[in-house]
């Protein structure tokens, strides 16, 4: 049998049903420089064979090799013939007839037990890598959502979601990606909800991927997003099961990926960005104006530092009177022109925020609120930056931090020193020149061939009730059109009509 390119060959490749001295040592000449390797000889109780055990230190559960796979077979009679089946406590067991399938199970953290002279292997679902405990989500954080995130471990962010969705109608398909280290992915969806042209489709594009190994989602997204040019995100990627569950629910598609604790969302709109799990956690009212607040920011991030060059070079003449001559004093010593001010400004903004995340959660903050302070004065004192240009950028960096998804904030940080230079060179043309090409970009884009604008654009009435505006849930009993459900239906009016109706 042949064996994977990157495992060493030998003249003699034992089959698996010879001895055991013989399967001991292919094994140690397949597994050579690999000191994590245990290879455990046993004699099986049940049938009186002998056997051997072998698993990746690390990569097990040591109490589940011992109370269920070890113990059954050395100490507890099952009472059957020789040739008969293994009597062992491990919850999943599943035979390989070939070395490429037990090289693959002992590097994906299975135990292997070889029977002398037995031709297959049992493998023995003992997986037990080190991972970190439920925590509250880092990026998503909620107030009144649930306090639970996703984990590195592909199994448990699917229970994580079935929690939410105990539904037999939740399918799985599974999928591996990467030569070197396949990583398990899975397309979880609605059998009866989703449309079938959007998983095929996404089927496809993660079974052309050829590459070494996937680490996480990020990576994966490049490989199967529409337009990998474009500066929007066009999947969502969450931390979150609650609002994974409700993306599924919906009808749309969720990618979950081994080793990466976050899941992605596809296909999405440009307004999936400005949605927050805790909008149908608080009253619709509340709801409504909190997004119409993110959108806001929003097109003050990207455009206020923007509009600042323009109205100092170029249109000046549009300022009142008073404010004109405050500004005038404000920048009355300053020897940069407005768009070398806004650069510097901006520039030292990124520098400070990718220096709180990257610091210690304590350091950072202090890193973040003094180093602010003190720049922004020190800047000011010196005569190299007006006070005008300080509000400016603090607003515009408070404004981005309102918007809840992380890659959307990646695009505006991106966006804003596009139309800083377009403003520098152009004034209130070059803005709406920008303006407009991020519209046509937005109305262009595709996630999963779903057009990215929608509902906006193509207009689309029946889902505006949770865009720009969140009505109350009672109202919302279709599913939005722009999934192209197969059930547009998924709940009835269920409003309590109180004695006064």
């Amino acid at each position: 049998m042949k064996l994977p390119h990157n495992h060493q060959s030998t003249e003699h490749e034992p089959d698996l049903e010879e001895h055991i001295p013989d399967i001991i040592q292919h094994l140690q000449q397949l597994f050579t420089d690999t000191p994590d390797l245990i290879i455990r000889k046993l004699s099986i109780v049940q049938t009186g064979e002998k056997a051997v055990l072998a698993y990746l230190d690390g990569l097990t559960d040591k109490n589940s090799i011992n109370n269920d796979v070890l113990y059954p077979l050395q100490f507890e009679k099952g009472g059957g013939d020789p040739g008969s089946e293994l009597f062992m406590t491990v919850g999943h067991i599943v035979p390989y007839t070939t070395w490429a399938k037990v090289i693959e199970a002992i590097l994906n953290g299975d135990s292997v037990l070889f029977v002398d002279r037995r031709k297959e292997a049992y493998a023995l679902d003992t997986k037990g890598w080190p991972q970190r405990a439920i925590e509250d989500p880092q990026l998503e954080p909620s107030l009144k959502g649930a306090h639970q995130g996703f984990l590195e471990t592909g199994s448990q962010n699917i229970a994580l979601i079935r929690r939410y969705i105990p539904n037999r109608e939740l399918k799985i398909k599974q999928l591996a990606v990467g030569k070197r280290g396949p990583a398990s992915v899975s397309i979880l969806y609605l059998e009866d909800v989703t449309n079938t042209e959007f998983i095929q489709l996404l089927e496809d594009r993660i079974k052309a991927i050829n590459v070494d190994v996937i680490i996480n989602t990020g990576e994966l997204v490049e490989f199967i997003e529409d337009n990998p040019y474009s500066l929007f995100p066009q999947l969502i990627s969450t931390e979150r099961p609650d609002a994974a569950a409700s993306q599924i629910l919906q009808g749309r598609c969720a990618v979950v990926v081994d080793r990466s604790p976050s899941v992605l969302i596809a296909p999405v709109n440009f307004m999936a960005f400005f949605q927050s799990i805790d909008d149908y956690s608080t009253r619709w009212s509340i709801a409504t104006f909190l997004r119409m607040l993110r959108i806001a920011a929003f097109f003050i991030a990207a455009f206020l530092p923007a509009l600042y060059i323009a109205v100092v070079s170029y249109h000046f003449e549009i300022i009142p009177m008073k404010l004109l001559i405050t500004l005038g004093e404000s920048r009355g010593r300053v020897p940069l022109p407005p768009f070398v001010e806004a650069v510097l400004m901006e520039i030292t903004l990124e520098i400070l925020r990718e220096a709180g995340v990257r610091l210690p959660a304590p350091v950072g903050q202090t890193v973040g609120i003094v180093g602010g302070i003190v720049i922004g004065q020190a800047v000011v004192q010196a005569g190299l930056i007006s006070n005008v240009m300080v509000v400016v950028v603090a607003f515009t960096g408070i404004s981005s931090f309102i918007l809840p998804n992380y890659d959307m904030v990646a695009a505006v940080r991106l966006l804003r020193f596009i139309l800083m230079i377009l403003a520098s060179l152009f004034g209130f043309v070059g803005i709406i020149i920008g303006f407009m090409l991020m519209i046509e970009q937005i109305i262009a884009l595709r996630s999963l061939g779903m057009p990215y604008g929608i509902p906006l654009a193509p207009m689309r009435f029946a889902d505006l009730k949770d865009t720009l505006v969140r009505v109350p849930l009672w109202l919302m009993n279709k599913r939005p059109i722009s999934t192209s459900a197969l059930q547009s239906k998924r709940q009835g009016n269920s409003r309590f009509k109180g004695e006064e109706e």
